[in-house]
Parts: C-alpha cells; sequence; structure tokens
C-alpha cells in the first residue's frame, strides 16, 4: 500500500485465541516497542461482526512489523475484548490508555460502543480510529472515522431505491443511537423526495423476537425494507421473515450492517437476493483487493470472506502509520494533524483521502446477495464520496472541520 501527502472465521474463534495472536506480535527483542490499543467485541451479539475486524487489524499490524515497523519500532497489539457492552468498551479502553499506555486505539463497532469510549479518548488527549459506517452526528477531534457517514451508505441507497422505483419503506433497527439517527436522516429524505415511510420499529440489541414487528410489517405491505440491525439479531429476523412467507422478490431488504460474514454466518439460503449498501465489496477487483484477500485467507483459512469493516480496520492502521511517518513522531495532535490530506493509494478498496473532518473519500457500492454469499455489484457512487459528518437536510447549519480550527 501507498501513500503520499497531496490528498470460517466468525464468533466462534475465541477470545483465547485472538489474544494468542497478538500477544505473539509483540514478541520481539530486536527493536523498541510502540503500544497500540486494539478493542473489539471477541464474545456476546457483536462477535458475530467483530472478531474479523480485530483479524483484519492484527493482519495490518503484522505486515507493517514485517516490512521495519514505524519510526524504527515495532508495533506492540494489546487486544482487549469489548463484549459487546458499552460500558466495557469504556472501560477498556480507559486501561489501554492508562495502565498500558498505548498511543493510539483501533476498533469499536456499535455507535454506543464508539460514545462510551470517546470522553475517555477527550479526557486522556488519545486517539480512536473507529472503522464501521455510523449515524453521522458526531465529530470529535480525538476520534478518526474511516467507516461511512450516512451520504456515503445510506443516502446512496435511498438514491439507488428511488431509481428502482421503490417508494414505500419500513425501517427496522436495533434500538440504540445508529439505527434511530440514520432512520430519522432516512426520513427525512425519503419525505423530501416525496416517498412514504409505512413504519418504523426498533428492538433492543441481540433481541430474537420478531413476530409483532413482522406483522406491523405485512399490515403495512411496503415495497422495500431498510435494515438497521446489528448482530445476532438479524439472523432471528431473516429467518422468521421467510417463515412469515417473505422473501426478497415480494418484499427486498436493503441492509447497512450485513456483509459477506454475517451472510455466510447466517445461511446464504436466507438473505440471497436481498441487497447492501457499503464501500467495499470482496468482489471488488483490483490488485491491492486480490492481495489482501490471499494474505487474510492465508492466515485465517482458505473459506474466510472479507467485509468492509474489516477494510476499513486494516486500512486504519496504514493511515495511522503514514500520519505518523508523516509526523515523524506518536504525538496525538501532531499524528492527527499530519493525517489530513493524506491520500493512501492502492488500498483493497481504491484510493482513499483522509478529509480535515477526520473522515474519509470513499466509493459507495450497492450489491446484490448471492447463493455464494458474495455481493454482485449492481449500482456504485462512480466516484469517491466527499464524508458530511452532519446531514444538510437533516442537521442544517452543522459543520466540522479541524484544519480550519
Amino acid at each position: 500500500m501507498h501513500y503520499s501527502n497531496n490528498r470460517s472465521v466468525a464468533k466462534n474463534i475465541t477470545f483465547m485465541l485472538i489474544t494468542t495472536c497478538f500477544s505473539l506480535l509483540a514478541l520481539t527483542n530486536a527493536q523498541e516497542t510502540v503500544k497500540v490499543g486494539v478493542v473489539h467485541s471477541l464474545s456476546g451479539t457483536m462477535a458475530i461482526s467483530e472478531v474479523t475486524v480485530a483479524n483484519a487489524t492484527e493482519l495490518a499490524i503484522a505486515e507493517i512489523n514485517e516490512a521495519g515497523g514505524v519510526l524504527g519500532q515495532q508495533i506492540e497489539a494489546i487486544l482487549e475484548d469489548g463484549a459487546s457492552e458499552p460500558a466495557v468498551f469504556a472501560q477498556k479502553a480507559q486501561k489501554l490508555i492508562e495502565q498500558d499506555g498505548v498511543v493510539t486505539i483501533f476498533g469499536g463497532w456499535t455507535s454506543s460502543s464508539r460514545q462510551a469510549m470517546l470522553p475517555v479518548v477527550e479526557n486522556s488527549s488519545n486517539l480512536l480510529w473507529y472503522p464501521v459506517q455510523f449515524e453521522g452526528n458526531e465529530c470529535s477531534p480525538n476520534i478518526m472515522y474511516s467507516g461511512a457517514q450516512p451520504n456515503q451508505q445510506a443516502l446512496p441507497a435511498l438514491d439507488w431505491a428511488l431509481e428502482q422505483g421503490f417508494t414505500k419503506f419500513f425501517l427496522i433497527g436495533s434500538d440504540y443511537v445508529y439505527p434511530q439517527t440514520a432512520n430519522f436522516i432516512l426520513n427525512t429524505h425519503i419525505m423530501d423526495r416525496g416517498g412514504e415511510v409505512l413504519g418504523e420499529e426498533y428492538i433492543p440489541l441481540g433481541d430474537t423476537n420478531f413476530s409483532s414487528v413482522i406483522n406491523k410489517v405485512r399490515a403495512a405491505s411496503p415495497e422495500l425494507i431498510f435494515n438497521t440491525l446489528n448482530g445476532d439479531s438479524n439472523v432471528a429476523f431473516f429467518k422468521q421473515m421467510e417463515a412469515a412467507g417473505f422473501d426478497s422478490e415480494s418484499l427486498p431488504i436493503m441492509s447497512f450492517s450485513i456483509a459477506e460474514q454475517e451472510a455466510v454466518a447466517m445461511g446464504t439460503e436466507l438473505v440471497a437476493g436481498n441487497y447492501a449498501a457499503w464501500n467495499y465489496f470482496q468482489s471488488l477487483e483490483n490488485d491491492a483487493n486480490t492481495a489482501f484477500i490471499a494474505a487474510y485467507q492465508a492466515a485465517y483459512g482458505e473459506d474466510a470472506v472479507i467485509t468492509d469493516p474489516m477494510i476499513h480496520g486494516y486500512i486504519d492502521v496504514y493511515m495511522w502509520k503514514a500520519a505518523v511517518e508523516k509526523a515523524g513522531t506518536f504525538d496525538v495532535d501532531a499524528v492527527r494533524e499530519a493525517a489530513y490530506g493524506l491520500v493512501l493509494e492502492d488500498t483493497p478498496m481504491g484510493t482513499v483521502t483522509v478529509d480535515s473532518n477526520q473522515s474519509i473519500y470513499q466509493t459507495v457500492y450497492v450489491g446484490k446477495i448471492g447463493d455464494d454469499g458474495q455481493f454482485e455489484i449492481v449500482w456504485d457512487s462512480g466516484e469517491a464520496v466527499k464524508p458530511e459528518p452532519y446531514d444538510p437536510l437533516a442537521f442544517p447549519g452543522n459543520t466540522c472541520d479541524f484544519a480550519s480550527n
């Protein structure tokens, strides 16, 4: 991976196995080490998604160490289990900073986990690299947001849906900040563009009873469901939708948290024919993606699949390395400022550029899930989309630009 300054592994992998892998990364006597923290859910409802992001982060660190490290130092990764609980994420982040002395942290998935870590990194003047799509409406100087903003996932998905002739929607999500805020933004844009939201339902993260929700879906008769469920709840939802007689032909579902890993873990027969919007699919054809897939499968099994958050977790480590080397120091403020305008070329998702709002420009794709769990790309944005942390229609008047501060 080059940069310039001008602009099946799943929940069943045990915490002990991953911790051992990360411990091996730290065993070097040849050079000094610099400590970084990695915190993901290796247990609980979110492990189905987060274990592989931890793996991809580990792979990037191993590659960098093999190539000589950062500023002449090897990276010592300290892995912690957020256990799918926001309070645990906060505790682990504080431990990593105060006890372990890490210079930066990589991790988190749900917005609740990110928001739990936010005051920790702000109060300690540390820096969190967050790799997952989120709801926007937040801009912290102590978080680098590489995952999609709403204008890089949810709203392009709406563009595609309207182009296909869908006008009547039902919104279903887990009961926390990301689904609620993302759906507020979707609601605002759907109404502004003449569509209809026929229902909006939330269930607790990890819940598995969708009987009431599905009855409401049946009564409303939408043309498309926007799905912001996270974790294991998706398995129950798709199974119960199938049992109720719905399929991708009669009522397609557009998901924002189901990628290749989740499709395989859930069973591809449940999700085939439905859709998802991301900034990366394993089916992307470029040399860097081919090389990454080969390296990941060599490390974690030839049947391992790759997802958007995994690629963002992987790229986050390389962005941090590039910013550190540009700054010539591990100092958090210097690294953050050095990241603005940074360009990473030849990544698995193509060229990405870091904006001064601490998010990245990235292309948007809509994919249709095939019988093998891979996605056929049916639409793309054509060019990298500038990130907008604050949607101008839903949250007018809010801006975020740290370079101008």
